[in-house]
């Protein structure tokens, strides 16, 4: 009785291999949906645009960026133009400029050191007394941020488009252990499945 079932089941799996393909190719399908379904489900992840170079704005990002990734969250930070001269190298230079790029590079600070507060500035005062203030209370400068952040894998993408606009050049740029220069696809290909995005 078992021989003849186990026949039947060849017979019939033979006489309908169009079935068996239609089977198949449905359970393909299906697959690449699941797959499809797994991409759109949001990660632990925080996508962040630093476009501002003022010191609190700029503060406020790398507070969020470490502390997220302090709790195991994949972070990217994208310095798009103003905030892309916060990370150029004080002990740099970059040649080959042109007049435009030479102007940028005069006109906007070179690194952290010189940015200022975006409310209560008043000609440097008010940005001496916030540094000033931090030190006391013990609040990391944006240079120990930057620091903290690459030890706990924060990845810094530094807009590309925004470097040429301004004429700035990679070799003139911090080193930093999660650093790559890439165009907006590329960022909003990060944060397409981030839980979190942000602008500052």
């Amino acid at each position: 009785m078992k021989e003849n079932t186990a026949k039947t089941s060849d017979l019939s799996a033979h006489e309908h291999p169009d079935k068996m393909e239609a089977l198949e190719a449905r359970f393909s399908e299906f697959e690449k949906e699941f797959e499809s379904l797994k991409k759109a489900v949001p990660q632990d992840k925080v996508s962040i645009i630093v476009f501002s170079g003022e010191l609190d704005k700029a503060l406020a990002a790398l507070v969020i960026a470490t502390g997220a990734a302090a709790m195991d969250m994949e972070v990217v930070m994208f310095f798009t133009f103003w905030g892309t001269p916060i990370l150029r190298d004080r002990g740099k230079k970059a040649g080959g400029k042109d007049m435009m790029g030479k102007m940028f590079e005069k006109m906007l600070p070179k690194g952290t050191g010189g940015v200022k507060l975006s409310r209560m500035n008043m000609g440097g005062m008010g940005t001496a007394m916030m540094k000033s203030l931090m030190k006391k209370k013990n609040v990391p400068s944006l240079d120990e941020m930057i620091e903290m952040a690459g030890e706990l894998g924060v990845k810094i993408v530094i807009c590309e488009m925004s470097m040429d606009l301004m004429g700035f050049k990679r070799e003139e740029m911090i080193e930093y252990p999660h650093l790559s220069y890439a165009g907006v696809a590329t960022f909003l290909d990060e944060a397409a499945d981030s839980r979190i995005q942000l602008f500052i």
